[in-house]
Order: structure tokens, then sequence, then C-alpha cells
């Protein structure tokens, strides 16, 4: 738990910030901006099957403690240098860092929380978010002074990590296999046949992107609204803040409380498509907003700007706390308790993909709407997709989806 807040802390308190110190400070052009945070994007998404692979054959801790240690690395050179090459190299290595560790937490806590899986994810939710939320404060007193400290900073708190778990993290690793094999004994390829070969976890996976897309909208759709409606200034700002506030702290404070209560009520299936639709419902604020004429000036428009996208982010963190824990327990239970870092690893690398295209979508109809005067139009397409998932959620539900197959019996062999 401490692991994962710690790894949140040095992230957020840099990654926000990175973008202004490149285009600003170094003074790049925006295309090379948006080309070295796109390799850190890419190549964390396009490497955590791979990470998820090596965890799975070499053990959590061993890819827990190389991606810190190559987080370390890459935030320092951030930091230090101001050539087009190194950057790239630097923003490329924080991204293979993400694909390393991910996957090989998730599996680590899972094999360590046992029957307990939902319940430990609820509590991870929280050390997660609480670093999300602490990361760009500390992160904005550090750059205030200097963005080279900032980065400085977090490598310190990642070398620091790094020593704690090398002494301190006892090694696990999951029994993969019911049936006594070793993952370590089969090729690569035959592990990535395993997990592709499971219909039901690639369903599963589908389904779930939908999840991410609108999860990632407090960072892309909703700055946006505010912006577009109080302007750039520092109400706008302010705005922004009380939206990432608003959704970490509801978290920190009511998800193991809820998640007490959902898997004392549902069947995780209920809870997932619960938490679906409730991410849906989360977009309709925004879409009444749009049918109210926005006040030129005063109070009226900084209600108008700020209480629609923070009622947004509430119903949006309701969703994710319901959905979250179980979520992560399908997953292993899909996996057969067989190849789980491997299965988190393409589950992220399917996800990424899909928050990818769903970004180019919705920041295209975002344009497009405010073009066309149809300032609906997004809000209405992001509540039709939490629908939709929702009801693709419940659809594997009825029909015992998100549970693994039944293994087969063999025959008794008979006696004479």
């Amino acid at each position: 738990m401490v692991n994962q807040f710690t790894i949140n802390l040095g992230f957020y308190m840099l990654m926000p910030y990175l973008a202004a110190h490149l285009s600003g400070t170094l003074g790049l052009a925006g295309w090379i901006v948006g080309l070295v945070l796109g390799i850190r994007n890419f190549s964390q998404q396009g490497m955590f099957l791979v990470g998820g692979t090596l965890a799975d054959r070499l053990g959590y801790k061993p890819l827990i403690v190389a991606g810190c240690v190559l987080r370390t690395l890459g935030f320092a050179t951030l930091g230090l240098v101001d050539s087009v090459a190194a950057l790239l190299a630097a923003s490329a290595a924080t991204g293979l860092a993400g694909a390393l560790f991910n996957p090989a937490v998730r599996a680590y806590l899972a094999a360590d929380a046992g029957e307990r899986r939902v319940e430990a994810f609820a509590l991870f939710n929280i050390y997660y978010q609480g670093g999300i939320l602490l990361g760009p404060l500390v992160g904005m007193l550090l750059t205030d002074l200097d963005f080279r400290l900032t980065c400085l900073v977090s490598a310190a708190i990642f070398t620091l990590l790094s020593i704690v778990q090398i002494r301190a993290l006892p090694a696990r690793r999951r029994n993969d296999a019911s049936d006594g094999t070793d993952s370590g004994r089969e090729s690569v390829l035959a592990q990535w046949r395993t997990v592709v070969a499971n219909p039901r976890f690639l369903l599963f996976s589908t389904a779930m992107v939908g999840f991410y897309v609108m999860q990632f909208q407090v960072y892309l759709a909703f700055p946006l609204e505010v912006r577009r409606v109080g302007g750039d200034g520092t109400f706008g700002t302010a705005a922004v803040a009380l939206l990432f506030a608003v959704s970490g702290l509801s978290t920190i404070f009511g998800q193991t409380r809820l998640t007490a209560w959902c898997k004392a009520r549902m069947a995780p299936g209920q809870a997932l498509t619960w938490g679906l639709l409730t991410m849906g419902l989360a977009f309709v604020p925004l879409l009444a907003a749009t049918a109210l004429p926005v006040p030129e000036s005063g109070v009226g428009l900084w209600v108008s700007a700020a209480v629609p996208p923070a009622l947004a982010a509430l119903l949006l963190a309701l969703g994710t706390m319901i959905a979250y824990p179980f979520e992560m327990d399908t997953i292993v239970r899909l996996s057969g308790d067989r190849l789980v870092a491997t299965h988190y690893g393409l589950y992220n690398t399917i996800c990424g993909v899909g928050i990818t295209l769903g970004n180019l979508l919705t920041g295209a109809s975002l344009d497009a709407a405010r073009a066309a005067g149809l300032s609906a139009l997004p809000w209405i397409a992001l509540c039709v997709l939490g629908l939709g998932c929702g009801a693709a959620l419940y659809g594997l539900h009825r029909t015992g989806r998100l549970v693994p197959p039944a293994p087969a019996v063999r025959p008794e062999p008979t006696t004479a």
C-alpha cells in the first residue's frame, strides 16, 4: 500500500508540470512536447504485457524493484538534460518503469490478500488516490522554486523506495497453476497463448474499456469544460483543483465502507454493473447545464463553471469506488489464479489502447460540438458509453461469463 502511495506521490509531483517545463523553460516546439509525453504513454501501454509476463516468470518483487530503479533514472534525467534525444530516452524509461511494476504490484497484492482481495483492492485504491491528491501539491511548491528540483526530489523518493523494497519487501510469487506446473518453464509465447485463448477475460477487458475512458475525463473533458465556461484565470485553476480534490477525498473517506456495503449485498457482476451505470450518469449534470444560459460574470458564472463538473467528478468517483475492487478481483478469478500478472498486463494494454482512442474521439467531439453549437453532444455520448458498458457487464454477469469455467472432471478409472 505504501509502495503504491509513494509511486503515485513521486509521479504526480512531476508529470503535471513537465509539459510547461518543456515548452517554457526549454522552449521546445509544441509537437516535440507532445512527442515526449506520447513516448512515455506509448512505452508504458505497449510494454504492459511484457512486464506482466516477466513478473510471472521471475517473481513480483524483482519487477517492482526494477521499475522503481528505472523510474529513478528517468526522472533524474528529465531534470538534468535539455537535448531532445535524452528527453525522449528519459520519457521512454519512465513509461517502461510503469509497465514493469504496475502488473507486478497488483499481482503481488492479489497473491498476498488471498480470499480478501476485494477488501485489499479497496484499501489499495485509497492509497492510490492519496498519492494522486498529494503529489501535485508537493510538486507545485517545488516547481515554484525550480522544476529540476522537482525532478531530483522525485528521483530521490524512488531511490529511497527502491532501497526499502530491496531490503524489506518479502518475495512473492503466485503458485500459478492449479495443476502444479510452473509458468517459468513455459515459453513466453505459450504464456501469451494461454491468456489470449481466455475468451471470458477478453470479453471482460473489452467491456471495461469504457470504465477507463470515462474515468479519464477528470483529466480531459472536465478541465476543458471548466475553462470554457469560467476562463483560464485564477478561478479556472481553482475550479480544476476542486475536481481533483472532490475525486480524491471522496475515495479516501468512502472507499472501504462502500466496498463493504456492496460486497454484503451484491454479486461481483452486479457491483460492476452498478459502478459503470453510475459513471454513465455522472455526465448528466454537465448535460443538464447545457440547457441553461451561462451568466456573463459574478457568482452565477462561478457556479455554472464549477458546480456541474464537481458533481460529475463526485459521481464518477462513486462509480469508480463501486467497481474498482471487484474489477481487480474479477481479473484474478478469470485468470484461474494462473499467470495473474500477465493477465493484468494484457488488461492494461487493452484498456490503454481504449483510453487513447477514447480521448481522441472525446477531444474531437468537444471541438466539433462547440463549432456546431451542440455542446450537449459529448456528454450524451459519454452517458451512452457508460450505459452501454454497464449493459455489457450485466450481460456477462447474467450468462455466467464473469466466473471461470468449471474444470473438467476426469473420470475415475474403473476397478475390476
